[in-house]
């Protein structure tokens, strides 16, 4: 349960500055971050900091699919803990 913590916890920080850096370069009208992996980092265990970072920055907060995918990512961040946390591992 401990590694699987610490693999939530980097990636939700990875999604946050990711978050940051991308609204900066959208202000600076520069080289953007790919969507496919501000969704992918918030999905694939991320999305605490990803909802942080969009309400904070305010960033990406209209499209719809990245409420969807940020939230179905906690969803399964929680199945997942709930699995680990039953089977001792």
């Amino acid at each position: 349960m401990f590694y699987f913590l610490i693999y939530v916890g980097i990636l939700s920080v990875i999604a946050f500055f990711s978050y940051m850096i991308d609204k900066i370069k959208s202000k600076a009208h520069i080289w953007r971050t790919k969507e496919a992996l501000l969704l992918g980092v918030g999905f694939f265990g991320g999305a605490a900091g990803a909802i942080i970072g969009m309400i904070l920055f305010r960033h990406k907060t209209r499209h719809w699919y990245f409420w969807a995918v940020n939230f179905l990512g906690l969803i399964a961040v929680a199945i997942a803990a709930y699995i680990i946390y039953s089977l001792k591992i």
